[in-house]
């Protein structure tokens, strides 16, 4: 009869033999072309587009293929696709995308949130200087459009006083439909929570951005690349 110990080690073991069976067979499904995988990275903005209708389309269309979705900012995403870390990259055009192929995706718009009685916010259009004094809901630290916009606020020689910071802009806009403070947020997460928010467009010219699908060269894509870049762009 085993042990207590050589019991938990057998658990342990057989554990161990079907993670290896079940890597191996996902390997020989890659291996023999019944499945492939590409590699798109986005920006915070391109990323909230792209889960909510784009890419559950597609991959529902495409059983055979599998997306590994990396969420970077812009100047990372431009690097990658040209080291051929990423097949390809959604990123804005101020990244320095002029040494890859590049198609429109979509204009993001950065705009401020705040709740309908939030005081002290007046008008339709605000800058960044104008909001330094206010008390903020951030996104989760290192997140790249938090990095991308407390950047910005350096430049103005002021920082952002966070009252919270939270991992996504689903949670960032219901605290601050709730008055937890204000965020800068893309316009397309602003518009899903309009009914619990008030939005102001912002009018520094870096909260206006082009954002492009790139690539080395969408001729040289995978067959699956191609089919996933047609889908996008």
């Amino acid at each position: 009869v085993p042990t207590a110990a050589g019991q938990a080690l057998l658990h342990h073991a057989r554990a161990v033999q079907n993670q290896i069976e079940a890597m191996a067979g996902d390997l020989g499904a890659y291996a023999t072309g019944l499945r492939a995988r590409v590699r798109l990275m986005a920006n915070t903005a391109a990323t909230s587009e792209l889960l909510r209708d784009m890419l559950p389309a597609f991959l529902v269309a495409h059983p055979g293929i599998d997306i590994d979705l990396d969420e970077r900012p812009s100047h990372e995403i431009a690097e990658a696709v040209a080291s051929g870390a990423a097949d390809l990259g959604i990123a804005a055009t101020w990244a320095g995308l002029s040494h890859l192929e590049q198609k429109p995706f979509f204009i993001d718009r950065l705009v401020v949130i705040a709740a309908r009685d939030w005081p002290g916010l007046k008008g339709h259009t605000a800058s960044l200087g104008d909001l330094l004094g206010e008390a903020f809901v951030g996104l989760s630290a290192g997140h790249p459009l938090q990095e991308h916009i407390t950047r910005q606020a350096a430049r103005l020689g002021g920082h952002l006083h966070f009252r919270i910071r939270v991992p996504g802009l689903d949670s960032v806009c219901r605290l601050v439909a709730q008055g937890a403070g204000i965020a800068v947020v893309p316009e397309s997460a602003a518009r899903r929570s309009a009914r619990t928010l008030r939005s102001l467009r912002l009018t520094d010219d870096w909260a206006t951005r082009q954002l492009n699908l790139c690539a080395r060269s969408f001729d040289e894509l995978t067959p699956q690349a191609k089919l996933l870049a047609a889908a996008l762009a």
